[in-house]
């Protein structure tokens, strides 16, 4: 179950500084990537199937695809590094112990798709992984794999470390960019059809820290090899986490497709303390909660999560024991995404806080039935009906929490 491509470092002692990293195969692609033609390297990715692990799920090769017949124009690569997720914590896996291999990455994906800069949107509050990148950059510019004229080839690429401000929003990929620019981060109205992000109105490729950081391995090993793991949808492999009340919680590297029940058997060691599986929140907060009786026939990749009306994430799994009180998680969560809604659309801005304020007026005795359908009207009205996902995901949020757990919502009220 448990494989090694984007972990494999992770355990080598000093595996974030550069000489570790080269001689356990870190930068050897730059051999390789410079006697191609940069199409060929964005064609190896799409063929590989590789996705978007940062929450979507969509297709790489794809986007990169959309940065193509802007040859005259600069261009940037922008990495999310904006790990705000509750329950996911996979991305300063790889910024801690194999900074260079997202650093590799980058060049990679820089040289296929013509840009020159590149930019690390990391999270505010991720102070020492801030300076981790940028020790692992200053060390990747001294070996000549950064800045001009690298390896010999004329290509050129500068990386800047950029730490946000503390706001959840950011993660959202324009509104990353929005501040990036210098502005108040609020996501962008999405365009009519499909074309790369704009960055102070120049193409940009913003792709997950965990996506670039698997490039690697498939140019160096081809597209087929990274296609042996996984499914057919899904390919390739993922750092899924496992955190809450669970024997071994932490990241661990696997497949696409496997068990979920087996996953948290195996990789996780059941449940502390011998309790029952109550509920798993399966790839962050934000996506819909299930029951623990109902994982059985679960797999981990995008489509059984979603078959299963859930949703894969970014694989950080929250798990819960028979103790937990659903009404209060979903309270706690409630009381997070109503001080990081960004205000920018009126169904989330009072969509959110208005739930809060029914969740704590159910928690405190004083409610009725038709309280809990007036959560169920708003977020009816939230979803769908905002700028970004923030408010359709906190709607599925409040949805399957209520729906999956209707006895214990239903007791706290007259």
């Amino acid at each position: 179950m448990l494989v090694k491509i984007e972990s494999k470092n992770f355990d080598i002692k000093n595996s974030h500084k550069i000489d570790t990293a080269i001689a356990n195969g870190r930068y050897k692609t730059l051999d390789k990537i410079f006697d191609l033609k940069p199409e060929s390297i964005v064609d190896e990715v799409d063929k590989s199937g590789l996705r978007g692990k940062g929450g979507g799920g969509a297709p790489a090769g794809k986007k990169w695809k959309l940065m193509q017949g802007f040859e005259k124009r600069q261009k940037y690569l922008i990495i999310n590094a904006d790990e705000s997720e509750p329950g996911t914590f996979k991305d300063r896996q790889i910024m801690q112990y194999d900074p260079h291999l997202l650093i590799e990455g980058m060049i990679d994906t820089c040289y296929a798709i013509g840009a020159t800069k590149a930019y690390i949107y990391i999270r505010g509050e991720y102070f020492f992984w801030y300076n981790r990148l940028n020790e692992a950059i200053d060390e990747a510019y001294e070996k000549g794999f950064l800045g001009n004229n690298i390896k010999k080839s004329n290509f050129c690429l500068d990386i800047t470390v950029h730490r946000g401000a503390g706001a959840y929003i950011c993660g959202e990929k324009s509104a990353l960019l929005e501040s990036l620019e210098g502005k108040r981060g609020h996501p962008r109205l999405k365009p009519h059809k499909k074309e790369p992000e704009w960055f102070f109105g120049e193409p940009a490729l913003v792709n997950n820290v965990e996506t670039i950081s698997s490039v690697p391995f498939i140019v160096d090993k081809g597209y087929e090899a990274y296609r042996s793991y996984g499914t057919q949808k899904s390919p390739g492999t993922m750092l899924f986490g496992m955190s809450g009340h669970i024997n071994n919680p932490g990241i661990y590297e696997v497949p696409y497709g496997v068990s979920m029940k087996e996953y948290i058997q195996k990789m996780g060691g059941g449940i502390l303390n011998g309790k029952k599986l109550k509920a798993v929140i399966p790839g962050g907060s934000s996506c819909p909660i299930l029951r623990g009786d109902e994982i059985d026939d679960i797999t981990l990749d995008y489509e059984s999560l979603k078959e299963h009306g859930s949703s894969l994430g970014t694989g950080g799994m929250i798990i819960m024991d028979e103790n937990v009180f659903i009404p209060e998680i979903t309270k706690n969560l409630l009381e997070f995404y109503h001080h990081e809604s960004c205000g920018q659309c009126t169904p989330c801005r009072e969509g959110v806080g208005w739930s809060d304020r029914l969740l704590y007026k159910i928690l405190s005795g004083n409610a009725t039935k038709k309280d809990i359908d007036t959560i169920l009207d708003i977020a009816d009205l939230m979803n769908g009906k905002t700028v970004c996902v923030f408010a359709p995901a906190v709607s599925a949020v409040l949805v399957s929490h209520i729906k999956k757990f209707p006895d214990e919502f239903y007791s706290l009220v007259k």
